[in-house]
């Protein structure tokens, strides 16, 4: 979405487990982003590090477990750097406070949906509209 606004951005996605490092995403959630458009095949799952705190601008995560857990690490790094947000938040007409997990509810769909609906607020949000 920001290559195609020509919003030169750098993102990345981590987790606050360490129980998937080097994995790729789920096969289905792979398809499915496939499907909309979107290439996940690159994608290798790395775990949150407290440099991540002072290299980006914001840092989302899907839930108030991960908030608790990424807030955790920021604080165990000297509580210094950006403060973790909820994803969600940035569409609170969506009617999810939190993403829901497709690895239990099965809906990859609705989860890269939410992400997209997101997403597009951020982008909107950092080009000033």
């Amino acid at each position: 979405m920001a290559d195609r606004a020509g919003l030169r951005v750098a993102l990345d996605s981590a987790g606050t487990g360490d129980w998937h490092i080097g994995e790729p995403p789920h096969p289905p959630m792979v398809a499915a982003a496939r499907a909309r458009g979107y290439d996940l095949s690159a994608l290798r799952a790395r775990q949150l590090v407290a440099e991540d705190f002072s290299r980006f601008d914001r840092i989302f995560v899907m839930d108030r477990r991960n908030l608790i857990a990424a807030e955790r690490r920021r604080q165990m790094a000297g509580g210094q750097g950006v403060r973790p947000e909820l994803f969600l938040d940035l569409v609170p007409e969506c009617g999810h406070q939190e993403m829901p997990d497709p690895w239990y509810t099965g809906g990859v769909g609705q989860t890269i949906d939410l992400c997209g609906a997101a997403s597009r607020r951020l982008l909107a949000a950092l080009m000033g509209q």
